[in-house]
């Protein structure tokens, strides 16, 4: 069976890649911070027009400068494009991690054309989010849906906006439906996002770190990725994935989250086969960090996690999820076949390292 493949959607202005995000709420939030409101229920409808005056001013296209190397290790400028979303009057900016990673210069402009150098304020790798800031006051800035995976339905309609293929004069904005929620997949960065949206609202390069929004004008994700051999699936992370991370970007710079030191992946039958495994479910580990709380609990490379206190593990994404329901410092007790036997091990979960 062959892999489906995503990928990061940027567009190539030289010869590099880089995405930028650009987010929007509508008024009357029922619960905002200083730098980030988020709206609990979904607003009442807004008409095309309404949609767009209020959404436009808060979607900003980034441009990145990077520096490559040609065959002969001569330094090349690059530069790629992405989009935006304000989030606060004062010039804070969500985008996705892939498009300003190793950026040396970031420009940030806006839907009246003034450009801004950006400053990047933290970045997230584990869930491809990343905040910039730029000087500026008095912004048009967007709401995020709290909760999107549990106020949206399949079938919803949604907006995707963002500066596709880099276009000359002002954002391009797509219609769709929520075609599906919940979904994990893996970019070509290897990185694994979990609770996707996945749309049919055409996303094309430029839309990365763009949002994708209810017809209230709420952002209800952060457009990610496309999957390469198909046609109209792209993929949105959630609100319920973005804003816990926005927030810790925002107030510690980094994320920080319980550890428990090992990569997994989800037993299937034809792992189960190849692998020799005795059980048929559960999150394989196929490596433990030296050091960590997985290798001190003696944890090994083709273990079997079933369980973790009360929860079963079925999946990878399980044990990610009960993981990431605990607080550094957490006791947690692991059921684990190595072979065919079953253990219980005790790992205390720490801080991931960056």
């Amino acid at each position: 069976m062959s892999k489906l493949k995503y990928i990061l959607i940027a567009v190539l202005l030289v010869v590099g890649i880089s995405l930028v995000v650009a987010n929007t709420v509508p008024n009357s939030p029922s619960f905002a911070s200083e730098y980030l409101c988020v709206d609990e229920e979904i607003g009442s409808e807004l008409s095309t027009h309404e949609l767009v005056a209020e959404v436009a001013p808060a979607v900003v296209s980034i441009v990145t400068e990077t520096v490559g190397y040609n065959w002969f290790w001569q330094a090349v400028p690059q530069t790629g494009a992405g989009s935006g979303i304000i989030i606060s009057s004062d010039g804070y900016i969500v985008t996705n991690n892939h498009v300003v990673e190793g950026a040396q210069k970031v420009t940030v402009t806006l839907s009246d054309g003034s450009a801004f150098v950006a400053t990047v304020v933290g970045t997230d790798a584990q869930t491809d989010l990343a905040v910039v800031k730029i000087d500026a006051n008095n912004l048009t800035y967007l709401h995020f849906l709290s909760n999107s995976l549990g106020q949206l339905s399949v079938l919803d309609p949604v907006v995707a906006v963002g500066n596709a293929l880099a276009l000359p004069g002002g954002p391009t904005w797509t219609t769709g439906v929520v075609s599906n929620l919940g979904r994990s997949i893996e970019e070509n960065t290897g990185v694994v996002l979990n609770d996707i949206i996945q749309t049919d609202a055409a996303i094309n390069a430029g839309n990365s770190g763009g949002p994708l929004l209810d017809t209230a004008g709420q952002v209800v994700g952060i457009n990610v990725a496309i999957a390469s051999n198909a046609e109209n699936i792209g993929f949105a992370i959630s609100t319920d994935t973005a804003v816990p991370v926005v927030q810790s970007l925002i107030t510690e710079g980094k994320v920080v989250r319980p550890w428990l030191g090992v990569a997994v992946t989800t037993v299937t039958s034809t792992i189960q086969q190849y692998y020799s495994l005795s059980v048929n479910a559960g999150a394989l580990i196929t490596s433990v960090t030296s050091g960590s709380p997985a290798d001190k609990a003696g944890l090994r490379a083709g273990d079997v996690i079933t369980k973790m206190d009360d929860e079963d593990i079925n999946t990878a994404e399980d044990l990610v999820s009960a993981i990431s329901s605990h607080q550094i410092g957490d006791q947690v007790e692991i059921v684990y076949y190595h072979g065919n036997v079953q253990n219980v091990a005790n790992a205390t979960l720490e801080e991931s390292p960056s």
